[in-house]
């Protein structure tokens, strides 16, 4: 009674499950031409670009490469290139030499060019008073000055610096554990 239905059941559920695989593998390949359309279409004249010490693909949209740039934000890649005068959606292989060379001008010398001072990384330095913008190699190299100065003066950020510990008042009782002070002492009775 019930056995010539449940086989008919059956057999539906597997047509219905083989024409779900099957429009599965049809929009994968659907999928799979997309991409590799897309790839053909971006079209640049240089695989590579070194803007500020940085090689940077050439492919990528101006806005996105500037972020791979270290101590460009995403406030200040939307800004050098409208500060610049280039459309932020070229792409950055696609650039002649002199707006490579006005990008990275403007990319050391914001205010030079009118980007606000609050996009600035190094505001009010604390040798001379005036705003920069570091990037690259002077950005780390900066740095490192910073915490050796902080070290030097005894300062409390120098010495979490010198012990290895978390500077910006991180708890420390189950984090940044290592060396002697994993695990649990216990009292004796």
């Amino acid at each position: 009674m019930g056995g010539k239905e449940g086989r008919v059941r059956d057999e539906k559920k597997l047509e219905e499950k083989k024409l779900w695989e099957e429009e599965k593998k049809r929009l994968e390949e659907m999928r799979k031409q997309a991409k590799e359309e897309l790839k053909k279409e971006i079209k640049v004249e240089r695989g590579l670009v070194r803007v500020c010490e940085t090689t940077l693909d050439g492919r990528l949209k101006l806005r996105h490469a500037l972020l791979r740039i270290k101590g460009i934000s995403h406030a200040l890649a939307a800004a050098i290139p409208s500060a610049a005068g280039i459309n932020p959606e070229e792409r950055i292989g696609n650039l002649t030499d002199e707006q490579l060379e006005l990008i990275e001008d403007v990319a050391r010398n914001p205010l030079k060019y009118g980007i606000p001072e609050f996009l600035l990384n190094r505001r009010r330095d604390a040798y001379d008073g005036k705003s920069y913008h570091l990037i690259a190699s002077d950005l780390t190299i900066t740095v490192k000055q910073d915490i050796e100065r902080f070290k030097k003066i005894r300062c409390y950020r120098g010495i979490r610096h010198e012990l290895g510990l978390p500077v910006r008042g991180q708890r420390t009782r189950s984090t940044f554990r290592k060396g002697k002070t994993v695990g649990v002492q216990r009292r004796k009775k």
